[in-house]
Parts: C-alpha cells; structure tokens; sequence
C-alpha cells in the first residue's frame, strides 16, 4: 500500500481575495510560501513518528510547483517531479472571478463553459495517482496540487461521504490518502 500526502498549495493573491483560479497561473504570495515553510516543517517534524517521504510530485502550476520546491528543501528530497495530470479543476469562465460574481453571473444549476466536470478530474487524476503508486509501491509520496482536485479526491475515496466539492481545503494543510488494491482510500481528514 503506497501513501499519498497530498498538499494544497500556499496561498495566491486570488486565494486572499476569494477568486477563482483553475488553471490562470497565479503565484504564491509570502503568506503561501510561509505557509509552504510551515507546512514542509510539519512534515519534517512528523517523519521521526511516521517514516521518510520517498519522493515529491507536484502540479505544473507555479503555484503549487514553488510550494513543492519549499517542501522539498525543508525534507532533504530532490526537487519535485511535475505532473500535469495534477493541475487544477479548468473552471472555464468563471476563472477570476470572486465567488459572488460567479453566483451572479451562473446561477446555482446554470452552465459555464468550460467549466471541467468532477469525473473529468478523476479521469485525469486517479490514474497518474496509480502510476505513482506503482513506482513506490509501499512508499510515500508527498504529492503538491489543489484544492478542486483535493476536494474532488476526498469525495471520490469517501464514497461520497465527505461533501469534498463543497469543502474548502486550508492552503498548505495536508491530507493523507492511501492507494491499495481496492484503489484510493482516504486515511484521515
């Protein structure tokens, strides 16, 4: 069984101002590499209790690829391997906007363009997740990406359980998946 430590990036200056992202490449801002140091901190501190990490992986994004390099230099890893398959929800149009604008513009249940579904995450995600698995098998992989695919992961292994699209995932907080024989299972929220 291979774990996942999967970590949502630091914080943007979008994130700060409860826009949406998707894929527009906004780079961190010096809360989210604190909170990347933080977080990389955390993780070293915890290895003595619960093992090495054997590799890092992250989104191309900047966003998440800076929050991996932080990780990495604080863990002694090499730097970390970028994996598109790990890259942010595509929100289509409402890329940019805050969260009202959305509402007002496509009203719960209206159609965005361009809008990428849930299931078109796990299309992309859940395999790259199983190749990762595969390399390490029995390993742990410290994995830097985002908080739509977060969510949308936590939905997925909790059986739908854990309302993961409606979820806001902490910047820079970690969340612990395992990939077995039955797939991907959360291990603890």
């Amino acid at each position: 069984m291979t774990t996942f430590g999967i970590v949502r990036h630091g914080e943007t200056d979008w994130n700060a101002q409860r826009r949406i992202q998707g894929r527009t490449d906004i780079p961190l801002n010096e809360t989210g590499r604190a909170q990347a140091a933080a977080t990389g901190a955390a993780l070293h501190a915890a290895q003595s209790e619960h093992g090495n990490w054997d590799a890092i992986v992250s989104s191309p994004l900047s966003r998440a690829h800076e929050t991996a390099q932080i990780i990495a230099a604080t863990l002694g890893l090499a730097g970390p391997e970028l994996v598109p398959a790990l890259a942010e929800r595509a929100h289509g149009e409402i890329e940019g906007l805050s969260f009202a604008e959305r509402s007002e513009r496509f009203p719960d249940g209206s159609e965005v363009p361009g809008l990428e579904t849930r299931d078109e995450v796990l299309d992309r995600t859940l395999p790259s997740l199983e190749e990762l698995a595969a390399r390490y098998p029995g390993g742990r992989v410290l994995i830097v990406s985002h908080g739509g695919v977060i969510s949308t992961l936590m939905h997925h292994s909790s059986g739908g359980e854990i309302d993961g699209p409606g979820r806001m995932i902490q910047n820079g907080s970690v969340q612990e998946f395992r990939w077995g024989l039955s797939g991907l299972s959360l291990r603890s929220v």
